[in-house]
This record gives C-alpha cells, sequence and structure tokens, in this order.
C-alpha cells in the first residue's frame, strides 16, 4: 500500500504554548479565547444621548460562574467602555485605562473627550500587539455640544467609527441583525432604553455563551440612568 507523502502547503495543527493561563483540554486558538467567557456589549446613538449595555454572564465555556459580572464601565460622567472577551483581560486593561484618564486629568486639568479616549485604548492596544489583551473594547461618550460619539475597535486597536450603533462579543452577530431592524435614528432616553434593551435581549437568546439578563445605561448631557434588564437564567 503506498503513503502519500505529506502536503506542506496543508496548514499545521495549533499546539498550545506550555504555560497557558487555560485548564487542559482547552484550545487556546485567538478565535476561542474571545469566546471562553462569552460576552455580549453594545453600544447606540439616540438624540443627544447614547446608551451602552452589556449582559451579565461570566462563564467558563459552557458552564456559568456568575451571574452579575460588570462588563460597561466608567472613566467619567460623559463616557464609558464595554469591554467584550476575555473577563480577566478586561478587568486589567480596565485598570490601566483609568489609570492612563487620571494622569490626563492632572496634567491637563480636564476630563478626556471621547475621541481622544478612544485614540488612548486603540495605542494602548496596539503597543501590546504581540501579545495582546483578548478584549474587544465598545467606547461611547459625549463630546462637544453633547453630541454622541460611539466605536469600537479589535483587540490590537483598529478602530471602527460608527454614527448609529456598535457591537462586539460572542453575541455580535445576533446583535448586528438585532440593531438594524430596530434602530431608528435621533431617538429620546426612554425610546432608546426601550430599543437597546429589546435588541440586547433578544440577541443573547440566541447565543448560549451570553445572557443571564443585562445591564444597560442611558446617558445624557443632565443625568445617568441605570437599568438591570430580567432576561433567561438558562
Amino acid at each position: 500500500m503506498s503513503v502519500s507523502p505529506p502536503n506542506p502547503a496543508a496548514p499545521r495543527a495549533f499546539l498550545p504554548p506550555s504555560g497557558s493561563r487555560f485548564p487542559d483540554g482547552f484550545d487556546p486558538r485567538p478565535s476561542q479565547i474571545f469566546e471562553y467567557n462569552g460576552s455580549a456589549v453594545m453600544a447606540m446613538v439616540g438624540k443627544n444621548c447614547f446608551a451602552i449595555a452589556s449582559d451579565r454572564r461570566l462563564g467558563v465555556q459552557l458552564q456559568t460562574i456568575a451571574t452579575d459580572f460588570q462588563r460597561v464601565f466608567k472613566i467619567h460622567d460623559k463616557l464609558y467602555v464595554g469591554l467584550s472577551g476575555l473577563g480577566t483581560d478586561a478587568q486589567t486593561l480596565y485598570q490601566r485605562l483609568v489609570f492612563r484618564h487620571k494622569l490626563y486629568q492632572l496634567r491637563e486639568e480636564r476630563d478626556m473627550k471621547p475621541e481622544t479616549f478612544a485614540s488612548l485604548v486603540s495605542a494602548l492596544l496596539y503597543e501590546k500587539r504581540f501579545g495582546p489583551y483578548f478584549c474587544q473594547p465598545v467606547i461611547a461618550g459625549l463630546g462637544d455640544d453633547n453630541e454622541p460619539f460611539i466605536c469600537t475597535m479589535d483587540c490590537i486597536g483598529a478602530k471602527e467609527l460608527a454614527k448609529d450603533f456598535v457591537v462586539s462579543g460572542t453575541a455580535s452577530e445576533s446583535l448586528y441583525g438585532a440593531c438594524e431592524s430596530m434602530y431608528k435614528p435621533n431617538m429620546e432616553p426612554d425610546e432608546l432604553f426601550e430599543t437597546v434593551s429589546q435588541a440586547l435581549m433578544s440577541s443573547v437568546d440566541r447565543d448560549c455563551l451570553s445572557g443571564w439578563g443585562g445591564y444597560v445605561l442611558i446617558v445624557t448631557p443632565t443625568e445617568v440612568r441605570e437599568h438591570v434588564v430580567k432576561g433567561r437564567m438558562d
């Protein structure tokens, strides 16, 4: 029986590195690492306001560990960041972003504009491009004249700007579909909350790695409203 020689053009099997931070049996390819804890984060623009929302599940693949995990963080009163991806990297990255913003406040004696903060996050991620934080940030804030600004980026800081909505996480495909069908321009805060909540809940129901309710923030020039949305608990 003849045996054909190996094809040198065939892709080689990925061998996990020694000293991996993941338990035995988990295949830590980049696409898998982003799905390890599960996440769903989105931001949407309204009339002189914005909403940023996330799910509340923290899992280890299909096993649920916590149902009150925070993925949306405050930078200042009019600027928030949501971090999808690996939960531990999200917490580490948030601490570094707070540190950088406090240095900026000390030096400039003012809060950072959303556009400036997005550039800071992008530069910080690109700096670590050979060993990146496994996070995909969603940035939302109110800039000059209370004009809402939203953007997202990949784990090495490639920005994607939008005028309507941005999404990231394991539920991003279903989030895109729900947001495309539900979004309307110039929504008032109450209507924006309803739209974002419905889009988030309908999307995480179609993704087994995210869910267990949602956390929605509505930010206007005068107030910040926090809502915990109940969803399916399975």
